[in-house]
């Protein structure tokens, strides 16, 4: 692996122009405030930290998007915000997280009006596109699973159709966005009942979509994080038809932050904890999912807490790693063996 970009701020999802270029969101660093209670019942404060960086040749980055809005802890420990990129037919659009009820973004005043949405950037600056934790206010598509309630965390992104599909990772449930930025549910993802690591009964384990990827026939493939106790080894890949129930694709992953497939058809897993979030070890790794089913690890070494991985046209990934850091965040090149 190489690395191309450094420096970065809690790089997240990337996208690869048809001329190479590697776009990779940055969730940013938060900020001043004003402040909310998020996940965990820590406190977020905002900053315009969030950013789009673009990188190309050898070494060569530029941040090209600015200013967009950032939740971060005091510590700088977990950081919300600009969570992936997508190139569609209704312009650049990106995610911005929330991570919480949607209710209390009304606190964050006017500077907070685009978190928990997916914005639209160019030239011209940045527009709100489509209101994901208004949605999740409004509809709570996952209302009738166990111990949850109203929450909103818009994160994997990709272009489908006219418009694009989003993963929340609060609400549990991949949405449709069309042209115009309107939503609509395609599937909504079940709690798993999962044993306490800490004895007592099973947990509800919520799902966690991540990302969100198209394969073969049109179908969606849909990679989950898990939510806690984080199992080693309950991560699955799910396969989404629209209109019909979800399957499971590929299972036996351990927080997976980021789907794709490659040139050749195969899927390709990114873990960002190989050992599971709560192991202590930071190191993620990537997997690919050969066509009779095996598995290949493809990276592992120098891949720390990874959140974010494109393929090109020729076939090189890209990979944001250091994706939990503020200012350490790189983006890494590989050239995978066939």
């Amino acid at each position: 692996m190489m690395v191309v970009a450094t420096g970065l701020d809690n790089p997240r999802g990337l996208a690869v122009t048809p001329g190479g270029v590697v776009l990779v969101a940055e969730a940013g660093r938060g900020g001043q405030g004003p402040c909310i209670i998020g996940g965990q019942a820590q406190t977020f404060c905002l900053g315009g930290t969030g950013a789009v960086t673009a990188v190309w040749g050898e070494r060569h980055q530029e941040r090209v998007v600015t200013g967009l809005p950032s939740l971060g802890t005091a510590n700088q420990s977990e950081v919300l915000g600009p969570h992936d990129i997508a190139l569609t037919k209704a312009g650049p659009l990106v995610t911005i997280g929330l991570g919480t009820d949607p209710e209390r973004r009304a606190q964050l005043g006017p500077a907070g009006a685009l978190i928990g949405q997916t914005v639209r950037v160019g030239p011209s600056g940045t527009s709100a596109f489509a209101d994901l934790a208004g949605y999740e206010a409004a509809h709570n598509p996952d209302q009738d699973q166990p111990g949850t309630g109203p929450d909103s965390n818009p994160y994997g992104l990709l272009p489908y159709g006219d418009g694009a599909v989003v993963t929340d990772a609060g609400g549990n449930d991949l949405l449709r966005l069309d042209r115009r930025g309107r939503i609509s549910t395609l599937a909504v993802f079940p709690t798993t009942p999962t044993p306490n690591p800490f004895g007592g009964p099973d947990i509800p384990m919520q799902f966690v979509p991540t990302t969100v990827t198209t394969g073969s026939g049109g179908a969606l493939y849909v990679g989950q994080l898990t939510g806690f106790p984080f199992p080693v080894g309950g991560a699955k890949v799910w396969r989404v038809v629209p209109g019909q129930t979800p399957t499971v694709f590929a299972e036996g992953f351990t927080n997976i932050a980021d789907i794709a497939f490659d040139h050749k058809g195969r899927l390709l897993v990114l873990e960002i904890s190989a050992k599971g979030l709560l192991g202590g070890d930071p190191t993620g790794a990537l997997i690919r999912v050969e066509r009779d089913g095996s598995r290949s690890e493809l990276a592992r070494a120098g891949l720390v807490t990874p959140t974010g991985v494109a393929v090109a046209h020729d076939g090189t990934i890209y990979i944001s790693n250091k994706g939990t850091l503020v200012g350490q965040g790189e983006v890494l090149r590989l050239r995978a063996r066939d």
